[in-house]
């Protein structure tokens, strides 16, 4: 997934090593600068490991030599987690300083215990490794035994700082491991290193842990701040950069466009403007999903491309439903026109489903996004901070793309007292509003638009329903008597789309 380009900031250039993870790098702007030390602190089980080592395989790729330095791993462990991304370590140097056979000078390689040695003595095992070896990237994993053996801080600190100096006059750029051991944080430690990179894991009442990655500290370079989501799978870290809005401002063409209905159209005071949102807003079973797909359809029909998030429906559902109602898009996702994504809320944290809408707006080149609904996608990540902050930023990048975004709001209640789990009213440029009403003993639908940031909108209540011809929308009916109230009846003399059926 291509991300966005490297903050644009008039800074003296600097050699970077990639890190191996592109959105990371994209956070730092290209890479750690290189020949600097750098802490990578988390818990155990964050992905401090995974990350050491597609650091040093990307320099293997650029021709570079690395050098694992373990003190708390054996050789076969750190080959058994590459092995289950998949990974070979060719071309990284391990040097293992644990054993249960203890020091043996006949070894290859210096092997220490650490509740065996000095400080002193392990420090100049991994000096000696590393100018056998001669690398241009180090890890060094973890600071948490070093912390055991100098049992006081003012040793540990000098030994690191030894460390430092040693790596820094051969050209190296190191990586150092910290599993946050310590009994407070170490902010002696983040002082020492030109950059701290911290990696947190959380896990929440229900579904999988939520990982997110904080750039603390990166001396000389101007890097993005905040916390990223990232997750650890097979085959690797994946970071997910937060989004700024700001940073892809662009103008944009305001046309309306059609959604497939012209009486709609005329509702709407036109169509529906690009570089805009709308909020289809009513209870379940009105049709809310249903026009979504009509205004869909009509983009595809002027051979344009879409993209349609499904988080609550299953895809056989609402492709057998449309294609009842005319409404047949299976052949545009056949094409590669139409992209259906269903997605399970419990398992995509904001930021990935950010960077998710990103590729397909700027890979793909869709032009109209569909987000149905919310409710599912709020309600499992209600964990998540400010997770209506990130909203207001993905639709206010997708405006300045100039997209058409759908976003579904389902409402609890069919009668009466109407309500939503969340407000986003202030976040929409448009609203329609669908409600159930009763007429002649039966239960209809009504349409209305009660918000419009980009047209001159109707403020009228129209009669709405679904045939197998698609959607169908009726005149303007008066005598509406309820309809704030949330129960809402007609006892107008206006024909109903109903009457004209019996005529």
């Amino acid at each position: 997934m291509r991300l966005a380009s490297p903050i644009p900031f008039n800074i003296p250039e600097q050699g970077r090593a990639s890190s191996g993870v592109p959105g990371l790098d994209n956070i730092l702007g290209g890479g750690f600068p290189a020949n600097h030390l750098y802490l990578i602190e988390g818990t155990p089980g964050a992905g401090k490991t995974t990350l050491g080592l597609q650091f040093l395989r990307r320099g293997v790729e650029q021709g570079e030599k690395g050098l694992y330095i373990t003190l708390s791993e054996t050789a076969n462990e750190l080959k058994t987690v590459a092995a289950s991304h998949g990974w070979s370590l060719d071309g990284i140097e391990i040097f293992e300083l644990v054993t249960e056979e203890g020091l043996s000078p006949e070894s290859e390689q210096s092997i220490l215990h650490p509740s065996e040695v000095e400080l002193g003595e392990t420090t100049r095992g991994v000096m000696a490794a590393a100018d056998r070896v001669k690398p241009s990237r180090v890890v060094f994993d973890s600071l948490s035994e070093m912390r055991m053996l100098a049992q006081n801080p003012l040793r540990y600190r000098r030994q690191v700082l030894a460390l430092k100096s040693y790596f820094a006059t051969r050209g190296c750029t190191v990586l150092l491991l910290d599993d946050r051991s310590a009994d407070h944080d170490d902010l002696q430690l983040h002082s020492i290193a030109h950059g701290v990179v911290s990696l947190e894991q959380l896990v929440d009442q229900y579904g999988p842990e939520r990982r997110r990655l904080r750039v603390i500290k990166m001396r000389g370079i101007p890097f993005r701040g905040g916390e990223h989501d990232f997750n650890l799978d097979t085959g690797g870290i994946s970071v997910f950069p937060r989004l700024i809005a700001a940073e892809h401002r662009a103008e944009v063409d305001a046309a309306l466009v059609g959604t497939g209905t012209p009486a709609l159209d005329q509702l709407l005071g036109g169509g529906l403007a690009r570089g805009s949102n709308t909020l289809f807003s009513g209870p379940s079973g009105v049709g809310k999903t249903t026009t979504a797909i009509a205004c869909t359809r009509a983009a595809l029909m002027r051979g344009e491309k879409a993209v349609y998030y499904l988080f609550d429906e299953g895809l056989g559902t609402l492709l057998i439903r449309s294609k009842a109602l005319g409404m047949d898009i299976a052949p545009f996702m056949a094409d590669r026109q139409l992209g259906v994504r269903m997605l399970d809320p419990a398992e995509v944290s904001p930021g990935e489903f950010a960077n998710m809408v990103r590729a397909s707006v700027e890979e793909d080149g869709v032009s109209t996004v569909v987000i149905d609904s919310l409710n599912a996608y709020l309600q499992a990540m209600s964990g998540d901070k400010h997770l209506l902050l990130q909203m207001h930023e993905l639709l206010t990048y997708l405006n300045q793309r100039g997209v058409v975004t759908i976003l579904i709001l389902a409402q609890h209640g069919v009668l009466g007292d109407v309500r939503s789990d969340v407000d986003l009213s202030y976040l929409s440029d448009g609203i329609l509003l669908f409600r159930f009403f009763e007429a002649r003993g039966h239960l209809l639908k009504a349409v209305s638009v009660v918000k419009s940031r980009t047209s001159d909108h109707e403020l009228t209540i129209r009669e709405f329903r679904l045939t197998f011809r698609g959607i169908e929308v009726g005149e303007a009916l008066t005598d509406f008597e309820g309809v704030l109230s949330g129960v809402a009846s007609y006892k107008g003399s206006i024909p109903l789309l109903s009457d004209r059926d019996a005529g």
